[in-house]
């Protein structure tokens, strides 16, 4: 197979450089990505007021819900193309890519029509409260009719890690997060466009970001230089992607089922315990964005390792990615232990000093709880795109069952009964759930799969 410097083989050379060699670019990505909600937050919260901030909150679960799931299919229709990488089969690659783009079209434009136009009363379903409900609307509806923008951006990115080239998204998204900081200033300080304002910024920037990606995949991936067969419907790349995406896909809407749950708790007990967790929530999220990396790694390494029957590789980098990953949450929980409450501060800003005093201290209440449960966040991570890089998306999906359950049963039946201090465990709750089993899955996946590659009175020393 024909390579270029934009790509990596991860099916050589030592597990711990490529994870830490692949994940950092990756990371830079995703920091760059929570830039666009960092400038958001920061700006509605200090200069729209704290009902705006709990407004743009308020949105977050259902965001993650409707783009979680584009997004999940995204990333699984990037598995069998990872894994026709590893085993150096460009015909298939290619056709993979084309199915990809097929099908990405067509589900992000059915999607984004939907819940664009469906989004005030999937708001009120959520108990959104009346006094902020015109502007989670004005900030959430531009998001969702934009969802074909954000899957151009998540389907490109994808297709390029994949190939082991994890470095060009995060130039595409490092130029849209820079974009996205002179648009909201822009729209909301200049042309006073509230809230909507930081929805509009979002939509253009993403949209640059995604020209970018698909800009460099026509210019650098000579690869995927379509020929005229290619193109072609062919219905058992389209099952095979759908078998791929749609669970990868409903395990972020399953996932995000609890997280609604939880708001919906969360915005019964007011609008200064919205407020508190939107904050927390953007900070938890930038810290979390390491285990994001380490995960899409793995995804990655998993594929590329399967495609080229080297199991053993596997297990070798899920170990390196575990101790990078562990280490970085010890220093993560002290640094939120010390440092947290003074960090969430550039959200929050009110009239009242008592107001931004009792943000702050729930703010910093629910990211003590979550960081110092951060390492099962970790396994939750790395663990299931393991085992979706394996090709078990359906089995993975099932871990955001666990996940939702937990969040679930903690919004549902404690924080009823003991308010704010029980909203903040739903998260560990549906980590610890999850990990329980995920662990399992994986080896039972890992047996399965060296018995299917390996029958009885074979060897397996050609892997090594």
């Amino acid at each position: 197979m024909a390579r270029t410097n934009t790509t990596r083989d991860m099916t050589q050379g030592s597990p711990l450089k490529l994870v830490l060699g692949f994940s950092l670019p990756l990371l830079g990505g995703f920091l760059f990505q929570q830039l666009y909600s960092f400038v958001d937050t920061a700006i509605v919260g200090r200069y729209l007021g704290h009902i705006s901030l709990a407004a743009v909150g308020s949105t977050g679960s259902l965001n993650f819900l409707i783009n979680g799931f584009c997004t999940g299919i995204c990333s699984g229709f990037a598995i069998p193309i990872a894994q026709a990488f590893g085993a150096k089969d460009e015909t298939e690659l290619r056709r993979f890519v084309m199915h990809s783009v097929y099908l990405c079209a067509a589900i992000s434009i059915a999607m984004g029509l939907l819940t664009g136009l469906l989004s005030p009363v999937l708001l009120q379903a959520m108990d959104t409260p009346a006094e902020m409900l015109d502007q989670a609307v004005a900030y959430i509806r531009p998001i969702f009719f934009a969802i074909p923008i954000t899957v151009l951006y998540n389907m490109c990115a994808g297709i390029m890690r994949s190939l082991g080239d994890s470095r060009t998204p995060v130039v595409a998204i490092a130029i849209a997060a820079l974009m996205n900081i002179v648009l909201d200033i822009v729209f909301i300080l200049v042309f006073h466009l509230g809230v909507a304002g930081a929805a509009y910024a979002t939509v253009i920037s993403q949209l640059a970001s995604g020209l970018w990606c698909l800009l460099i995949i026509r210019k650098n991936f000579t690869m995927l230089r379509m020929q005229p067969d290619d193109m072609r419907i062919r219905p058992p790349f389209i099952r095979r992607l759908l078998n791929m995406g749609i669970p990868f896909g409903l395990q972020y809407s399953i996932t995000a089922i609890g997280s609604i749950t939880v708001t919906a708790a969360v915005n019964g007990l007011g609008t200064i315990a919205v407020a508190g967790v939107t904050a927390a929530g953007k900070l938890s999220m930038f810290f979390a964005t390491v285990f994001d990396a380490l995960a899409a790694t793995m995804a990655t390494f998993a594929g590329q390792n399967v495609g080229a029957r080297r199991l053993s590789r596997i297990h070798q980098g899920l170990k390196s990615a575990s101790v990078v990953g562990c280490i970085y949450c010890v220093i993560a929980f002290v640094v939120i232990l010390f440092f947290g409450q003074g960090m969430v501060g550039m959200f929050v800003n009110a009239d009242d000093p008592a107001i931004v005093e009792e943000v702050l201290a729930k703010a910093h209440q629910f990211l003590i709880v979550n960081s110092a449960l951060y390492i099962p966040l970790l396994f939750v991570n790395i663990v299931r795109f393991s085992i979706q890089g394996l090709g078990y998306t359906k089995v993975a999906m099932v871990a955001g069952v666990m996940e939702m359950i937990g969040r679930a049963a903690v919004a549902m039946l404690l924080v009823p009964v003991f308010g704010f201090d029980a909203a903040v465990w739903a998260n560990p709750a549906a980590w610890l759930l999850a990990d329980a089993f995920l662990f399992p899955c994986y080896f039972s996946a890992m047996k399965k799969l060296r018995i299917r590659m390996y029958p009885a009175g074979t060897t397996v020393e050609a892997e090594v």
